[in-house]
């Protein structure tokens, strides 16, 4: 197949691209529409109809590269055959490479196998072949594992040279706000910032963080919950960086003494990534920390979340009712408004007025009514509850209950014949209640409105490639007994699948408290949080370390990850 495309280029280019397209369709990774709006894209444009349509973001990167390699017969490179250190790099320039999509990835004696991203160039690998002398063996490259190695492999090293375009935030320069803004318009830092971005995104990070040292500049990615170190920017780059990202959210880059926040919108393979930043000074100067905020990653599913089968089945039989509050809870990034949204998904319809309150507004959801509160104009979750009360909702979600006010209207609105769903800070789900009584709500208004409590985690998803089983260690079987699952658990290594981590994307690890007679009961008589602890048990509550335990045994996370998400009693 590879000789197809060096013999009858460029004749064959437009027959092959038809082929890609045939076996997109085929697997169903390209729906007739699709394949028609990218026609007229790439007739109106002049570029091929594969390139256009992942422009577009009408055919993802991993399906294209496939179909590519099925009608080529080029093998996909893995992510473990990707060098360490960069290749050749006395022999071919790293802009050349950067312009041909291509890293060389293994020398073997007089061969060179070289990973590219467009199959159709013929070009590039002619030229590197006389420019080193090696026969050349092509390799497909994924486009995300093509910016991810070039970036690791050149882009530090390339960053130097680039930074020298007369940057100097030193002294008295960095006092300078107008000399900052003009820095931060340089093309060195624009680059820089838009690289930081573009591998976040890439890397399905939920955050990241960008804060000063003493010695320099750290960039962390936050990818499923835990912080990995990025490339390291100059540190003369610094103020400038983040004088970029305020620029591109719009803040104050003069005010540099408190912190700030703001939003940013950029395009990205064809979709809208919603960035919200957030900075701080700091000892060693300002950080600033961008929540990515990628709807294409997030699944509003009750099911793809990870709940339990019960659960989601509680869930639902709550989500049917007419009035009433459900509350969800946990820490931060444990997942709760994602949980919200996917029940607030599973209820919309034309017939429901359907409203949120948050802070801020993370997703839109399509017929939604979603309210940004916003102190700056006065508009706290208490003052926009009571306005949305007189637009008359069916079902209202609140973002969080973070005061007595904003939990006594939320309650109120329940006792009036709406359905309220709201997040609050607890670690379970029983200690919700005697929350919201200290919070000034009496227990028998809870007992009337209350439906259930429910909490989460999210813990990270073994990778299901390379998972192995293993016994649980006996230290675990001494400490929980006949609540394990199984004798078995498994583990992962890491595979070119996971990047080598182990694990691939997050899992929920919840536990629901349906308000009962009996619970109602203790709460009229003010119990305390264990009393209702106990009482939620003997009717039969599962707890996050049962539902766990369950995910360990079906091979769905580490016994490791449960005991770093819950603890181990």
């Amino acid at each position: 197949m590879t000789g197809e495309i060096d013999q009858a280029f460029p004749e064959a280019e437009e027959a092959l691209v038809e082929r890609v397209l045939k076996a997109l369709t085929e697997r169903a990774a390209l729906t007739p529409q699709a394949l028609e709006r990218g026609r007229r894209a790439a007739t109106e444009s002049g570029e091929r109809h594969d390139r256009v349509l992942n422009k577009l973001g009408l055919v993802p990167d991993a399906a294209l590269t496939d179909a590519w390699s099925t009608v080529t017969g080029l093998r996909i490179a893995a992510v473990d055959e990707y060098p360490t250190e960069a290749l050749l790099t006395e022999t071919l320039p790293v802009a050349f490479l950067a312009h041909a999509q291509a890293i060389p990835i293994r020398v073997n004696d007089a061969t060179l196998h070289l990973a590219v991203v467009d199959p159709l160039d013929r070009f590039s690998p002619a030229a590197i072949k006389e420019k080193t002398g090696l026969d050349v063996i092509r390799l497909l490259a994924r486009p995300g594992d093509f910016t991810t190695a070039f970036a690791r492999l050149y882009h530090s090293a390339a960053a130097e040279p680039e930074s020298q375009d007369g940057i100097d935030v030193g002294s008295g320069l960095y006092l300078d706000v107008e000399r900052l803004r003009d820095l931060a318009s340089d093309a060195p830092v624009i680059r820089m910032v838009h690289r930081l971005i573009d591998q976040a995104i890439e890397r399905k990070a939920s955050d990241l963080h960008i804060s000063g040292t003493r010695t320099g500049v750290r960039v962390r990615y936050r990818i499923d919950g835990l912080l990995h170190d990025a490339e390291t920017p100059p540190p003369h780059l610094h103020a400038a960086i983040i004088s970029r990202l305020k620029i591109m959210a719009g803040l104050d880059i003069a005010e540099r003494r408190l912190p700030q926040d703001g939003r940013i919108r950029v395009p990205w393979r064809g979709r809208e990534i919603d960035l919200r930043v957030s900075t701080m000074p700091h000892l060693n100067g300002e950080g600033a920390v961008l929540r990515v905020l990628d709807r294409s990653n997030v699944a509003l599913d009750f099911a793809t979340v990870g709940l339990s089968p019960p659960i989601i089945k509680s869930l639902r039989q709550v989500l049917s009712q007419t009035h009433g509050l459900l509350l969800v809870t946990g820490p931060t990034g444990s997942g709760k408004t994602t949980t919200l949204y996917a029940a607030l998904e599973s209820i919309a319809a034309p017939e429901l007025n359907v409203v949120t309150v948050e802070d801020p507004v993370e997703y839109q959801l399509d017929g939604i009514n979603q309210i940004q509160v916003s102190k700056k104009i006065g508009l706290d979750f208490a003052g926009a509850l009571r306005a949305v009360l007189r637009q008359d909702p069916d079902v209202i979600m609140v973002g969080e209950i973070r005061d007595s006010e904003t939990a006594a209207v939320a309650n109120q609105a329940a006792l009036t014949g709406h359905l309220v769903l709201a997040t609050l800070h607890t670690n379970n789900a029983v200690a919700a209640l005697p929350r919201l009584v200290d919070m000034g709500i009496e227990p028998y208004l809870l007992a009337s409105t209350v439906r259930a409590s429910m909490a989460q985690r999210l813990a990270r998803r073994l990778c299901q490639a390379c998972r192995e089983p293993h016994p649980i260690d006996p230290f675990f079987r001494d400490i929980w007994g006949e609540r394990l699952k199984s004798d078995i658990c498994f583990r992962s290594a890491g595979c070119s699948a996971c990047g080598g981590t182990g694990h691939a994307g997050r899992i929920a690890i919840a536990e629901f408290v349906p308000m009962t007679a009996s619970f109602r009961s203790h709460l009229l008589r003010r119990s305390d949080e264990a009393t209702l602890s106990e009482d939620a048990q003997a009717g039969g509550f599962e707890t996050m370390l049962d539902d766990g335990l369950a995910k360990v045994a079906a091979g769905l996370i580490d016994v490791h990850e449960l005991v770093r998400i819950i603890g181990s009693t």
